[in-house]
């Protein structure tokens, strides 16, 4: 049985660079004071937690893909696209909710650090990779990515967005990884040269 995935088409594609159009869709998030590296693990346990009933009522939600997370930009700083960011950083950590929950009727989580909300429709620069989830096959694929779009002109904004698509166990050359880019236009200079 296949897991469940967020809705998105592709609307182009770019040598080894996917532009997808996400639809809406609803996630259980949770902010952790952790380096890239860590943040995962910490906020697992307590998402996981949260879908499979450590919630107001005991409701059991199917597990989907990816495991998103992205830094949280520092608020001193104006917001640029950066390539690195130091160990200290903030990160959130999300979990896709399955197709019909919205943040009305999904539960309510008993960890007040746990915070359900909806996300919505976004156009993303895409690379997929596999293999290990290391800083470095991250940080090649992300200059990569960031490579094929300043080749292009094509202009993005925020920070960049890793997605795991498989649990912990997998072996590293089985793996789905992917980075987003969030583009930073949907219309005018930005979609008309993607298109």
């Amino acid at each position: 049985m296949a897991i469940e995935e967020p809705a998105y088409e592709v609307i182009n594609r770019l040598d080894d660079v996917e532009i997808r159009r996400y639809a809406p869709y609803v996630v259980a998030e949770l902010s952790v004071d952790a380096p890239a590296d860590k943040a995962g693990s910490q906020a697992f346990p307590i998402l996981a937690g949260y879908i499979f009933g450590n919630n107001q009522g005991g409701t059991k939600l199917a597990m989907t893909a990816p495991v998103i997370q992205a830094g949280v930009p520092d608020p001193v700083e104006p917001t640029t696209p950066s390539a690195s960011r130091s160990a200290a950083d903030s990160h959130v950590v999300q979990f896709v909710l399955p197709k019909g929950v919205s943040p009305e009727s999904a539960p309510v989580p008993i960890d007040q650090r746990v915070r359900v909300r909806d996300v919505a429709s976004v156009e993303v620069a895409v690379i997929v990779y596999s293999g290990s989830w290391s800083t470095r096959n991250y940080e090649e694929h992300l200059a990569r990515l960031k490579a094929v779009l300043a080749e292009k002109g094509i202009p993005w904004t925020g920070e960049p967005i890793y997605a795991r698509y498989n649990p912990p166990l997998t072996p590293w050359f089985m793996r789905r990884n992917e980075i987003w880019l969030t583009l930073a236009s949907t219309e005018g200079p930005a979609q008309a040269k993607i298109n």
